[in-house]
């Protein structure tokens, strides 16, 4: 059995004041990347192969708490918001004519303007996930985990998802005919001893 472990990026800037990332390559801000200094991989999962998103705040992330390079696949980038990107979402909930919907009213086809749906996001992961033969871990982003964590679930995109997606953990799911959630399904990232 391979299994997969996600990990979201750390913090950024535009996260902090809750604007859309998308595909913009925005870096990590000071303090994530050295709270992300002091962490490293947990017991068992040192010697995984680590993928990253090529964005940077991804990238960044494995880097600080691997403590060498990922490879990375544009399949990790972040989903393609659109003509979104760079804005906020408590703003287009605002606005009624935006089409904006808060992420349990989707289902799989939803597409921002312009941009990606999560079955399309699903599409291009897939390809990438076959590629996996031994424990990986893939650094990216709220999306893409969103996808994986939907597969893994059962979840349709409607209603309360039956995860929360939070920083500093492993989010492991075993990679089969049938994805599932691991046990232990979250693994929290351990101090780095000095």
């Amino acid at each position: 059995m391979t299994r997969l472990a996600l990990l979201r990026h750390g913090h950024t800037p535009w996260n902090r004041a809750g604007r859309i990332q998308g595909r913009s390559d925005i870096a990590l801000d000071p303090e994530a990347a050295n709270a992300l200094a002091a962490l490293c991989l947990p017991d068992g999962w040192q010697d995984a192969d680590l993928w990253s998103s090529p964005l940077l705040r991804a990238a960044d992330t494995a880097q600080l708490v691997a403590g060498h390079a990922p490879r990375t696949s544009p399949a990790l980038i972040e989903m393609n918001w659109g003509d979104w990107e760079g804005l906020k979402g408590i703003d287009l909930r605002a606005d009624p004519a935006s089409g904006f919907r808060d992420i349990e009213d989707w289902g799989w086809d939803y597409r921002p303007p312009g941009g990606e749906s999560p079955l399309e996001v699903w599409h291009r992961l897939r390809p990438w996930l076959q590629t996996l033969h031994r424990d990986s871990i893939a650094v990216c982003h709220i999306g893409i985990m969103r996808v994986l964590l939907a597969r893994a679930t059962g979840w349709d995109f409607s209603g309360p998802a039956p995860f929360q997606i939070k920083r500093n953990r492993l989010f492991v799911i075993e990679l089969g005919p049938e994805m599932k959630v691991s046990d232990p399904a979250i693994v929290r990232l351990p101090d780095r001893t000095p």
